[in-house]
């Protein structure tokens, strides 16, 4: 068996390795999102903070 039977898998290659492309890219938005979003909420927060403390 070569690389180029390997990647193709009797046909199926696109199939599985579009399925693991998929995959990995959810693995790597559900990591990244969560990220994103604590950075905004955390910016928002000291904003509102700001504010708060400016109309003592």
């Amino acid at each position: 068996m070569n690389w180029q039977e390997f990647f193709a898998m009797g046909g199926y290659g696109l199939y599985v390795w579009g399925s693991y492309g998929i995959a990995a890219l959810i693995l790597i938005l559900n990591l990244y999102l969560p990220l994103r979003r604590r950075k905004l909420v955390r910016e928002r927060l000291r904003e509102f903070l700001r504010l708060k403390e400016q109309t003592r």
